[in-house]
């Protein structure tokens, strides 16, 4: 099974991505077969001068999204470490139309 994965993604103020997501999804060894980057959000509030004002310091946050491949049968474990990974905002099982026909702005 398939899933697309919707982390929060912390930045700091220049822009500049500040950590990485995935390090939160703690996931016992064979439970993952692949994983493939999608893409990244910026925070809303950068403007145009790529930079954030001092009032928008707390609006440090944008995305990362991945698909992973789940082992048939750890389902269950994936999903147990994406609701304690305490950053995953949101997930979705992909159908195997869209895992196999990636869009074009998906690396494959």
């Amino acid at each position: 099974m398939v899933y697309r994965v919707v982390f929060r993604k912390r930045f700091n103020a220049k822009g500049e991505e500040t950590d990485d997501p995935t390090r939160h999804l703690s996931l016992p060894d064979g439970v993952l077969l692949d994983a493939n980057f999608v893409e990244r959000t910026e925070p809303p509030s950068l403007h145009v001068q790529e930079e954030m004002d001092e009032d928008d310091d707390f609006e440090a946050f944008g995305t990362e999204s991945w698909d992973y491949d789940v082992a048939d049968g750890r389902e269950d474990e994936f999903r147990f470490a994406m609701a304690n990974s305490e950053i995953v905002m949101e997930y979705a099982e992909l159908d195997e139309e869209v895992v196999g026909r990636r869009l074009p702005h998906e690396p494959s």
